[in-house]
């Protein structure tokens, strides 16, 4: 089978269930910023100071790729089976945030970004995460998203902000608090 179809030079892309959008259509800006964020969370899925979180991390994975799956596909015309998001994989990254939380110290400024590499890593994918929401949240006002997606895409950024929180505590990073200059 061969990569390239051709179909798409027109500047349109298939849905999974057979219509044609143009490429800059907020359905594959949604889904395209999921594949971003899945990117985003091998990257820091590959750190060597990773391995507790790997298989949790392998497993968000898996969900974007079911989210990717549903906002890929037509909602009026996909006969076809999909994957689905339930309520236990939000769940999952809830235990997993109490679990991280627990022994970091009370937050009582907001945090710059950064402290070592993997951290800032963390943080962009939790800015990507973020950009996600906000197209998926906005392609919800032309065409409805199962809400469960939103919520999971909430739930993870809270995760990647807390997996940063504790790789700078396990490395004995120093968290920077913003003091606004007033």
């Amino acid at each position: 089978m061969k990569i390239y179809t051709k179909k798409g030079d027109s500047g349109t892309t298939q849905l999974i269930g057979g219509a044609r959008v143009p490429k800059h259509h907020i359905r594959i800006d949604a889904y395209g910023t999921v594949d971003e964020l899945n990117s985003w969370i091998g990257l820091v899925r590959d750190q060597e100071q990773m391995a507790a979180t790997r298989e949790v991390l392998k497993e968000i994975q898996d969900r974007l790729f079911t989210i990717g799956s549903l906002l890929a596909s037509d909602p009026e015309h996909s006969r076809m089976q999909v994957p689905d998001l339930h309520e236990r994989d939000v769940e999952l990254l809830e235990k997993e945030i109490d679990i991280m939380n627990e022994p970091l110290p009370e937050m009582k400024h907001f945090i710059l970004p950064g402290g070592n590499a993997i951290n800032s890593i963390c943080h962009i994918a939790r800015c990507v995460c973020r950009k996600t929401e906000r197209l998926v949240t906005e392609l919800n006002d032309h065409s409805p998203v199962d809400l469960i997606i939103i919520k999971y895409l909430n739930r993870l950024s809270d995760y990647l902000f807390i997996l940063a929180r504790k790789i700078s505590h396990d490395t004995l990073s120093e968290e920077i608090p913003w003091k606004p200059r007033l």
